[in-house]
């Protein structure tokens, strides 16, 4: 990641910091080539092998307690202004910096609802209260959830350009794929195509290979966050591909929708355009409705009762998560108040988010209809990143 966008990100820190009157974030780690806390790319640019705390305050100081051996490096990273190095045990270099800076409130990464910020491990953890138990510290410690929320969720210009940039080129293979589909292919055909592409112009996947892209024929699909399989591609299918690259350390995450014509065909099925229609109806339904101060439930059920409303089953997720580094990105869900998002879909969703919106349904004999866009939260709305799909794209 490059260092300009570190810096910018550990100046953003500080000021959620400042908003949330939390006096310091520490990041705790070691050995990050096996465990990788998920804060570590985005708050300090390099790995760490020794046990090291990486700690940013609300007044903005940062301070870099590491293995004396990786001393050079991390003032090479050049991205903390203050490096202590040690030799036998982090304990005193820590505790002496802290009491130095004498918070009331330091986050640690740790959450019962948001993977990137659960990036502690129990080991860890239990070696920092150990470290903390003769100090007033032990009871100071607070989640960091809230603070990697706004800062993986709040955008910053740079980041947002990365973002558009994968979004276009995402796009632009979408485009090769529509030229290139052909009744009789596999699932896994088409994929292949698609990941060959992206090899060549030397992009990364914005998730694991083995379902990226996901691609799905028919009826009776093996549904999402499945591998594409060898079903064939055959006329009366509807063809659906959820696909992300990842260009410059950020992601883009789009589906597209495909009907392949039957032989005396030249229009989709009365029944297979409903459904393209209704998505695509739902989708700008909810995209009217997002604004900061919302909660992420509430845009979720909008396309939820919509479609429903119109004879589908509701779909079996959420209506759209926000992306950035990671193609699932943390903070505010746009989903469904169910135990399994925890508080995600309470969360209020900010300015200069970025979501998918993904409804999808199922269209009986044909397939699934979906589409996916991606939207950036305005002070007052939200604006399509992507180039919507208007149309059902159609394969002759």
């Amino acid at each position: 990641m490059q260092k300009e966008i570190i810096l910018e990100k550990i100046e953003q820190a500080a000021s959620i910091l400042s908003e949330k009157e939390i006096d310091m974030w520490l990041t705790f780690v070691r050995e990050t080539g096996n465990t990788k806390d998920p804060m570590i790319d985005i708050l300090v640019g390099t790995n760490a092998t020794w046990e090291s705390a990486f700690i940013i305050t609300k007044e903005g100081h940062t301070h870099a307690i590491i293995g004396s051996l990786e001393y050079e490096n991390m003032k090479s990273v050049g991205t903390y202004k203050n490096i202590h190095p040690y030799l036998k045990s982090i304990k005193e270099k820590l505790l002496e910096v802290i009491e130095q800076i004498k918070p009331n409130k330091i986050a640690i990464n740790y959450s019962r609802n948001s993977s990137l910020a659960d990036g502690l491990t129990h080991g860890l953890y239990l070696q920092l209260l150990e470290y903390f138990k003769e100090t007033e510290y032990v009871d100071k410690l607070i989640s960091s959830e809230e603070l990697v929320a706004a800062l993986r969720g709040r955008k910053s210009s740079k980041e947002l350009e990365y973002i558009k940039e994968a979004i276009k080129e995402t796009q632009i293979i979408f485009d090769e794929v529509s030229k290139y589909i052909k009744p009789g292919m596999t699932e896994k055909q088409i994929a292949s195509f698609i990941q060959n592409i992206v090899k060549e112009k030397g992009y990364e996947l914005a998730w694991d290979e083995e379902y990226c892209p996901s691609v799905f024929t028919g009826p009776d699909t093996a549904g999402a966050h499945s591998g594409p399989t060898d079903r064939i591609i055959q006329p009366g299918h509807v063809l659906n591909i959820d696909f992300g690259i990842k260009i410059n350390g950020y992601c883009s995450d789009l589906q597209r929708t495909w009907y392949i014509l039957k032989e005396n065909e030249d229009t989709p099925p009365e029944e297979v355009q409903k459904g393209f229609n209704v998505i695509k109806e739902a989708i700008t339904k909810a995209a009217n409705e997002i604004k900061p101060g919302k909660q992420g439930w509430e845009i979720d059920q909008i396309a939820r009762n919509y479609i429903q409303i119109n004879g589908y089953s509701e779909f079996p997720h959420g209506l759209g998560h926000q992306v950035g580094r990671s193609v699932h990105d943390g903070g505010a869900l746009l989903g469904p108040k169910w135990e399994r998002y925890g508080n995600l879909p309470l969360l209020e969703i900010e300015e200069s988010n970025v979501f998918t919106l993904e409804p999808r349904l199922t269209i009986d004999n044909y397939g699934i209809a979906t589409i996916e866009e991606m939207v950036y939260v305005t002070k007052n709305g939200c604006e399509f990143l992507s180039d919507r799909q208007n149309d059902l794209y159609l394969i002759h």
